[in-house]
């Protein structure tokens, strides 16, 4: 057992309950906000994901993992307010996401810069996870970083091995958005590795995009847990793949090495909700209780892999 900082406090691994690995509350450009969202209703918003939170843990999952860092809009004072209105746990994270470069605020400090300084992301993530974000009180309990079609980028890179070297100097696991298509998830798990990251502590999200049961295995075997974490999202590949790849990994003895979200969000501002809806209906914090269990259950997925999936690897994640 190990203790856990949620957004409302510690606790401990075990009473985490079922964990949904890979969830958002808000993704948004705060400045994009502030500048051109003039329909925005803080109060409105916060009611609508209180209301979207308590309804999944009426449906049995405790906690979520939300990787909302830098580059999503993480705004913890916000999420401090809804967090006291659930029974939900969130636990919330540190890091860095982008596709390419790093922010402005990072091109001419650091390593070998202009201004040659310690790297400032470690610090900052260190001290998310040790000290806690801003000046809310609240601690990051794990690391993000991303890598997508666009590879290995100087900024994905340098973002990439400032989480591995974070997670060294703290023990944090980590979660890494990737693109299963280009096989990058074997890429970050190189490039962690050489920072002396224990691979078991990584989540390689995004892997249930695939149906490469070669691909899926061997990024298992090297130690990382499965992000079969984009249920709903059936746009990006359709839900009878999505069951069948878990199914088919269970049977094969992968259920300990695997994770299961939606990757949804109770607002997100890269569409507008109606066109959300129309595209993917089922992409909301629903659909695994209401439908994905189900479904694995017919397939011939027992309880006990279930229960692995949803208890046993998140808290294993974390200890």
């Amino acid at each position: 057992m190990s203790t856990v900082n949620t957004v409302t406090g510690p606790v401990d691994s075990a009473d985490l309950g079922n964990v949904l690995i890979h969830e958002h509350v808000f993704v948004l450009g705060e400045e994009y906000r502030q500048n051109y969202q003039d329909d925005w209703d803080e109060e409105e918003k916060i009611a609508e994901a209180v209301r979207d939170l308590s309804e999944l843990k009426g449906l049995g999952i405790d906690t979520i993992l939300d990787p909302t860092v830098l580059g999503l809009g993480r705004y913890i004072p916000r999420i401090q307010r809804i967090a006291e209105q659930t029974d939900l746990k969130l636990v919330v994270a540190t890091g860095l996401y982008t596709y390419n470069d790093i922010p402005f605020q990072f091109h001419y400090t650091g390593p070998g810069l202009l201004f040659d300084v310690a790297e400032p992301l470690v610090t900052f993530f260190v001290k998310d996870l040790t000290e806690g974000i801003a000046n809310t009180g609240v601690k990051a309990a794990f690391l993000k970083c991303a890598i997508e079609e666009q590879g290995l980028t100087p900024g994905v890179e340098r973002a990439m091995r400032a989480v591995g070297q974070a997670h060294v100097q703290t023990g944090a696991p980590i979660t890494v958005h990737t693109n299963p298509h280009t096989q990058s998830g074997l890429v970050a798990q190189q490039v962690l590795k050489e920072e002396g990251v224990d691979l078991t502590k990584v989540v390689i999200g995004h892997s249930g995009d695939s149906t490469d049961l070669d691909y899926l295995m061997q990024l298992a075997d090297a130690g990382s847990i499965l992000g079969m974490d984009r249920f709903g999202l059936d746009v990006l590949l359709p839900f009878e793949d999505r069951v069948n790849t878990v199914a088919t990994l269970c049977e094969n003895g992968y259920a300990d090495r695997m994770g299961l979200a939606h990757d949804a969000s109770c607002f997100i501002d890269w569409f507008s909700p109606e066109a959300k809806r129309e595209a993917v209906p089922k992409w909301n914090y629903r659909h695994i209780s209401e439908d994905v269990l189900p479904a694995l259950r017919e397939r011939g997925v027992s309880d006990k892999d279930i229960e692995t999936m949803l208890v046993d690897v998140p808290r294993r994640y974390f200890e």
